[in-house]
Formats: structure tokens, sequence, C-alpha cells
């Protein structure tokens, strides 16, 4: 006779277990795993901040250097030839820990500085025998091109923090460092030198922007020459979500007149930052369409 084996109920399910059920199909591209990632996110498998980071992780591979550096008009810059006193003053007014430093022109970066190698001037300065050329580290030099997870490696492999942006002629466009492409997974990273930019605007090139999405409407307006109305929303954020219909996620474009924005980061509230493009203007503009697509 046979006897069935006593029952104590389905057992508990790991996390895993379930998120692995939930990847039973198979998606066949990226949005389709992030379209199932938030599929499971909306059964509580996990919260939305565990989503916001993998989906960072996600747009790590799509993401270039260009969409994320910080342009060469904000990079706070060494002279290799200034005087030592000079060098402690953008230091520490600046609260940066490393510094592209130049030599006879600002097309010219020679190496990067640490902040805590200054420190060997306040043991030496009365013997005169500082010179910032001995402390110099090697400068590491990236395309704009360059894929974020790619540079990520690179950062990880060298230990290198830094790293600065060449265009195609070879001149400086700006610098990156592991801290802005970690702010792209688990968000903004904020210490006790950080401070609201004046500049919510950050221009890559001359169609290419990112902007903050609570710039507001009218500086804007004022910079790019549009007419977007800000009577119902104050920020180009708030405009943008309006458009889209729904509070946007990562990867999400909308087109609004001649101007294409992307969400670049977004979390469960509200947009963060977009990425811009300039359209060619017809040589008539007619009336304005909109057009919207994830």
């Amino acid at each position: 006779m046979n006897k069935d084996r006593p029952s104590n109920g389905p057992a508990k399910r790991s996390w895993s277990a379930r998120l692995k059920q939930t990847l039973l199909w198979e998606p066949t591209d990226n949005e389709q795993l992030i379209e199932l990632l938030r599929s499971a996110q909306r059964k509580n498998l996990y919260d939305a901040d565990a989503l916001a980071m993998i989906e960072g992780v996600l747009q790590v591979d799509d993401l270039q250097v260009r969409d994320i550096m910080i342009p060469r008009s904000q990079v706070v810059m060494l002279d290799r030839d200034a005087e030592p006193q000079a060098l402690l003053r953008t230091v520490v007014e600046s609260g940066h820990s490393r510094f592209p430093v130049i030599g006879e022109s600002r097309d010219e970066i020679v190496g990067i500085l640490l902040a805590k190698d200054l420190l060997l001037y306040t043991f030496e300065r009365t013997s005169g025998h500082f010179n910032v050329r001995d402390i110099l580290r090697p400068a590491v030099f990236v395309p704009e091109s360059k894929r974020l997870n790619v540079l990520l490696n690179e950062f990880r492999s060298s230990r290198n923090h830094m790293a600065i942006v060449v265009d195609e002629y070879g001149g400086m466009a700006g610098m990156v460092t592991i801290e802005d492409v970690l702010e792209q997974i688990v968000g903004e990273i904020e210490d006790e030198h950080d401070v609201e930019e004046e500049d919510t605007i950050r221009k890559h090139s001359e169609v290419h922007y990112t902007i903050k999405a609570l710039t507001p409407i009218e500086d804007f307006n004022e910079y790019f020459g549009s007419a977007f109305p800000d009577e119902e929303f104050d920020t180009i954020g708030g405009l943008v979500t309006h458009r889209i219909g729904h509070l946007p996620k990562r990867g999400e474009r909308v087109v609004i007149d001649y101007f294409l924005f992307k969400v670049l980061r977004a979390d469960n509230r509200r947009i963060h930052m977009l990425q811009l493009t300039l359209l060619p203007r017809p040589a008539e503009e007619p009336d304005s369409e909109i057009s919207s697509t994830s």
C-alpha cells in the first residue's frame, strides 16, 4: 500500500525563487527586460529603490561619456606653474579632491593632482624644495563616445577615479569621475562639499545638452529661445511629465516642438535629469506637434 508523504503545506518561496518564476518568460531586448522587472516590482518582489538601481545598471550600457561628463567650462583646473599658495587656495575653495593640471595652455593637460598630495607642501614650504611636477599623477584620456559600462570597468581595473574627456579633434571636452558613473546606478551621491549649481543646463555640443528637471521653464525659454507656457507648470520636468502623460521611467522619450527629451534619471516620485537633443527646425515651422515614445 502506497502511503502519501505527509504535507506541511507549500514552503514559503525565497525572494530569488519568486523572481525566477517571474522571469520564466525570456525577454528579447532591454525594453522587454525592463518591463518584466517593473512587473516584478509591482508584485512586491523588491522595492522601488532596488528597481531604480537595476534600471540604472542597464542604462549604463546605453549611455556614453558625453551624456554625463562635466563640461570643460565647469572643470576646476590648476596651473602647473602656479605658486603653491595659489594651488592651495583653489583646492580649499573648490572642495574637490582631484584636479586636472594644465601646462603652458589650457589645452595641455599634464597630469592630475590629488589634494592630499599637497600636504607635502605644508611640511616642505620652508625648505623651498616643493615642486608640483614631482607629485603629479598621470592623466587618463577617454573619448566622448566611450560607453559608461566600459569606462566603469576601466576605472575598476586601473583604480583611477578620474578621466579627461577629449573630443574628436583631441581637445579637452570635459571630465568624468567614477562617482559620475555610479550616480547613474544608485542616484545622486552628495557630500559636504556639494552645492546647488546655478547652472542647471549643461551643454555638451551644439545639439546635445543635459538638463536638471527642476530647471524653471522661464530659464529654459530664455536659454533656447523657446516659448513654452509656464502658467500650468513651473519646471521643464513638470512639462515633460505632462506631455508624456504619466510619471516617466528612465529611457522614455518625448518630442516637443524641435526638442527631443530623454529621461536620464527618475524615481517613483519625479524626474531628476533629462537629456536634450535639438532637432532640425523646418524652414517654416508648422504648429508644434508632440509625439512620445518609450
